[in-house]
């Protein structure tokens, strides 16, 4: 049996920009993306926490350091800058693996830096 566990999750990320004219995607720093784990174009599970707003979509990796935050395409009409976000990505796991297994956690502060890691 295969079960889907929580792979990573980036946790208060700060939304820096809404570009409603690019094709579609969330924009997250490259090394913020290889702290996580998270691919380019992976699919990832997104919560706003200051609307309630879930959405789905896939992240594209954006300037290594610069703490950019972007909402891209139709996900542009689910957040504003300013607005945090939890960005999650899941993996299947066999169910052997499941009780051991542990995310990938990074927490961020002001200007998308990171304060905290967890595994």
């Amino acid at each position: 049996m295969q079960i889907h566990l929580l792979k990573s999750k980036i946790h208060r990320a700060n939304v820096t920009d809404a570009n409603v004219h690019y094709e579609g995607s969330l924009t997250i720093p490259v090394d913020l993306m290889k702290l996580t784990g998270i691919l380019p174009y992976e699919r990832i599970l997104c919560g706003n926490l200051s609307n309630g707003n879930r959405f789905e979509t896939y992240a594209i990796p954006g300037k290594s350091g610069s703490g950019e935050i972007v909402l891209n395409g139709a996900t542009a009409h689910l957040g504003k800058p300013g607005d945090q976000l939890t960005i999650m990505s899941f993996a299947v796991v066999p169910k052997a693996k499941a009780r051991l297994w542990k995310p990938k956690v990074v927490v961020l502060g002001n200007g998308n830096r990171v304060v905290q890691t967890r595994k």
